[in-house]
């Protein structure tokens, strides 16, 4: 449990590190003087070069255990984080942003700490829950940051002052946590990797076992089609936590405070929607098997993108922020239904299949990027395209298919954890 709650608190800061100067946009793009085109480009890079750390760091947890690897990522992630402030131009903080945006691969690390700890019955909740808590972090900064922002203003700094120290905020935490997640949790529950290489020879077999499954995760056509998938629901949030504030801002005319509440509640939705997910995702396990968790995905994002079109419609506010929540909940209950399904693609290679999918999340919120750097496409016309490629790419859920072998594993391994289960709960 210390991994479990290490793990998204690790997950919401570097969120918070991430897109903590996207509701400050409006700031930045009036100091700097940026076209749409350019806040376009910075909304790219600031997911890019995720997809290739995310297939990176999946591989990389395999090698070195998740404790290792979050602790690089949370105390280097935080460099650029608080140096972003530096930035004189276009050119410098578009570079900066492109190495803050290395920082989202924490989300394999956190999918793959929890798929090793615990059990089937409940790696679906556990997976959905650590993440959603997370993502958290992406609609906290957008209400917080501003007032963050505001209490440097306050203290006398001008606007293009306050937004550079308010970045440092979130590294310093970034920092702490990455020192607590070195000294407080193990990369298994049975120890740290590097200890059981030593002195079990049981896992290590199991270790060497695995190494081919990496090519055989490649080839797996189910392992791509949830990189389409996560990418419809994770890349959409994405690219919702980067546009939201300044969308609100310019269509709505509303203040930087007041946009940024309205765009967090879409990131505060993460509380216990992509939980709900997650663990509808376990009960569909229980009562369909594989299969059903699958089909339940599906059904999730079909509704993500009418939702989404839907919310892309509304000109009056109310309306606005209505229709922006369910569509909300969708997206975070597509993200935790796929992640329960990730952990049984392939369980010798958990670390590089969470890669590749957590990656189609970044890659799917590149490809929208594009639509919104387009001087001749408002933001609402390039939400409703959107909605209509997420309505599309549901489809892809009928490639996702077990065989009968996999179905009867997985329930041998879950009947197996609900009777430990039952164990544990009986009385001595």
């Amino acid at each position: 449990m210390r991994a479990f709650h290490l793990s998204w608190v690790a997950f919401f800061l570097c969120f918070f590190g991430w897109f903590g100067i996207a509701p400050l946009m409006a700031v930045v793009r009036d100091e700097l003087d940026l076209t749409k085109s350019q806040v376009g480009n910075i909304i790219i890079s600031s997911v890019a070069i995720t997809v290739i750390a995310r297939l990176f760091i999946g591989w990389l947890c395999d090698r070195i255990g998740p404790r290792i690897t979050y602790t690089y990522m949370l105390i280097l992630g935080a460099i650029p984080v608080m140096f972003i402030g530096l930035s004189n131009s276009y050119e410098s903080f578009l570079i900066f942003r492109l190495a803050i945006g290395a920082i989202g691969a924490s989300f394999v690390i956190t999918q793959y700490h929890t798929s090793v700890m615990f059990a089937p019955n409940v790696v679906g909740t556990a997976n959905a829950t650590t993440a959603g808590w997370g993502n958290l972090g992406g609609g906290v900064t957008q209400m917080v940051m501003p007032l963050i922002f505001a209490l440097f203003v306050s203290l006398g700094f001008l606007d293009q002052q306050a937004w550079r120290y308010a970045m440092i905020v979130p590294g310093v935490a970034m920092i702490l946590c990455g020192i607590l997640y070195y000294r407080w949790t193990t990369d298994f529950p049975e120890g740290n990797l590097k200890d059981l290489l030593q002195s079990d020879p049981a896992f290590l077999k199991r270790k060497n076992d695995s190494k081919g499954a990496f090519k055989t995760a490649l080839k797996d056509r189910r392992v791509w089609a949830l990189f389409l998938i996560y990418g419809a629901c994770f890349g959409v949030e994405l690219t919702i936590n980067n546009i939201a504030a300044i969308y609100y801002h310019d269509y709505f005319n509303l203040d930087l405070k007041t946009a940024g509440l309205i765009a967090g509640l879409f990131g505060l939705m993460n509380i216990f929607a992509r939980s709900t997910g997650g663990f509808l995702g376990d009960k569909a396990g229980l009562k369909w098997g594989l299969k059903g968790r699958v089909w339940l995905m599906g059904s999730i994002l079909f509704l993500e993108g009418i939702a989404l079109m839907v919310f892309s419609q509304m000109t009056l506010l109310p309306l606005a922020i209505g229709t922006m929540i369910v569509f909300s909940l969708f997206v975070q209950m597509a993200e935790g239904a796929t992640y329960s399904v990730v952990p049984f693609i392939n369980k010798k290679a958990i670390g590089v299949v969470s890669g590749i999918v957590g990656a189609g999340g970044n890659a799917g919120a590149v490809m929208a990027g594009f639509l919104f750097k387009m001087e001749n496409l408002s933001y609402a016309e390039g939400l409703s395209i959107l909605g209509l490629v997420v309505t599309g790419i549901s489809v892809l859920s009928l490639i996702v298919r077990f065989s009968e072998a996999d179905e009867k594993v997985a329930e041998v391994e879950l009947k197996n954890s609900l009777e430990d289960k039952a164990m544990e709960l009986s009385p001595a």
